[in-house]
């Protein structure tokens, strides 16, 4: 069966697909209709954080399907109830609210930052200032809060509120402060913008500043949480906690799953009825979340940090030695290669290949996303088909 020209006939253009069709995977291998291996080096874009089809994660969607696919947010059901207190117990938050996705999990922390404010400072607070270079999501909240114009060509009017000011430029950011601001929203290390760290200092600043002006501080960590950045949540490098954070992406091992952590004081913006998800919080997603999190505590943020650091120095050897690595930024195991060239879709085509699995990010940056599980063996068969597409892609450079 041609599956390619079967989707491009029935499924809409939204995506640049690979030439491929996926059709299994096991930890970091993943298999083609063909039969051909790859090392998945993206993860889904950092979702399968424990690598695809982990034993306990299948187990526990396996167990639960079982029980109940799905029921209504009127009742409680166990799996959501426990995943909340796995959640609080290891992070600053007192209340989780579920949905189903890193978007939607960014629109209702935009709801409940202007909820909260205009219920304790009156109904001219209502404005959010974030980062130029961020993604927030698609919807469009999320989309008004990414800083990156390309994405909002051909959906305005945007909605209103929203302030961008420079990344790490604290004097920026403190003079957008407004008498309507009442949140300041960012990416403790900003992924889809090319992979650039928060510097130390900055993010606390900003903690100040919030507290001083009374505003709410939202960490996006739908790419950042879940043990990618080797800490459980990328705040925790900073020593810096905010009063609100997005999860998704990797928190449920593969399955459709958003969560917004808040301290008690913010959550209590929200009552019955001011914000709602059918399906968030399902029994199944949060089954599989509750195995995701068992794993993560049990070693695998650790092994993050360690393997994360061994790759993130081989990759620096290669910025030494190849003309066209400008540079290796991120933590753990989000790291982004800045390339020389800006069009970084022949490198990526080239490791696909050769078996290696690659996604871009920013301005000619390519990201390194692999599960949080994989051994320094894998990375050095990362690295070394890396280093091959680099050579061929500069041979052919020279060429021309």
């Amino acid at each position: 069966m041609d599956y390619i020209k079967k989707g491009m006939m029935y499924v809409m253009n939204t995506y640049k697909r690979y030439p491929v069709v996926l059709e299994r995977g096991s930890g970091v291998l993943v298999y083609d209709t063909q039969g051909r291996e790859y090392l998945d080096f993206t993860s889904g874009i950092a979702v399968n954080n424990l690598g695809h089809c982990h034993p306990a994660v299948v187990e526990a969607i396996k167990n639960q399907c079982e029980k109940l696919l799905h029921c209504s947010n009127l009742y409680w059901y166990a799996p959501q109830i426990e995943l909340a207190k796995l959640l609080v117990e290891n992070s600053f938050g007192d209340k989780v609210f579920f949905c189903n996705s890193g978007a939607e999990a960014n629109e209702a922390a935009i709801k409940l930052a202007r909820k909260y404010s205009k219920k304790k400072y009156g109904e001219h607070k209502y404005g959010i200032i974030a980062a130029s270079q961020s993604f927030h999501g698609r919807t469009m909240g999320a989309l008004s809060a990414t800083g990156q114009p390309k994405y909002h060509s051909g959906f305005g009017p945007l909605v209103e509120g929203f302030k961008h000011v420079p990344f790490n430029n604290f004097e920026a950011l403190k003079s957008a402060v407004d008498e309507n601001t009442c949140a300041i929203m960012l990416e403790p290390v900003q992924g889809e913008g090319g992979v650039y760290e928060a510097d130390q200092d900055y993010l606390k600043k900003v903690r100040e500043l919030c507290d001083e002006k009374g505003l709410l501080l939202i960490f996006d960590e739908i790419q950042t949480g879940m043990g990618r950045t080797g800490k459980l949540f990328a705040y925790q490098h900073y020593d810096v906690e905010p009063d609100i954070m997005t999860l998704a992406k990797g928190i449920a091992g593969g399955l459709p799953l958003g969560a917004v952590v808040a301290t008690g004081n913010a959550s209590s913006g929200f009552e019955p009825g001011d914000h709602a998800s059918t399906f968030g919080g399902n029994p199944v997603s949060c089954a599989a979340g509750i195995a995701v999190m068992k794993e993560l505590l049990n070693g695998v943020v650790e092994n993050a940090e360690k393997v994360g650091n061994y790759l993130k120095s081989r990759l620096l050897e290669l910025n030494k030695s190849h003309p066209s690595v400008a540079d290796v930024r991120g933590k753990g195991l989000m790291l982004g290669i800045q390339m020389a060239a800006q069009d970084v879709g022949p490198i990526i085509s080239k490791a696909l290949e050769k078996g290696l699995l690659l996604v871009a990010a920013g301005n000619g940056v390519v990201r390194m996303l692999p599960p949080l599980n994989i051994t320094i063996d894998d990375a050095k068969k990362a690295v070394s088909i890396f280093e091959e597409v680099l050579t061929e892609f500069e041979r052919e450079k020279q060429k021309t």
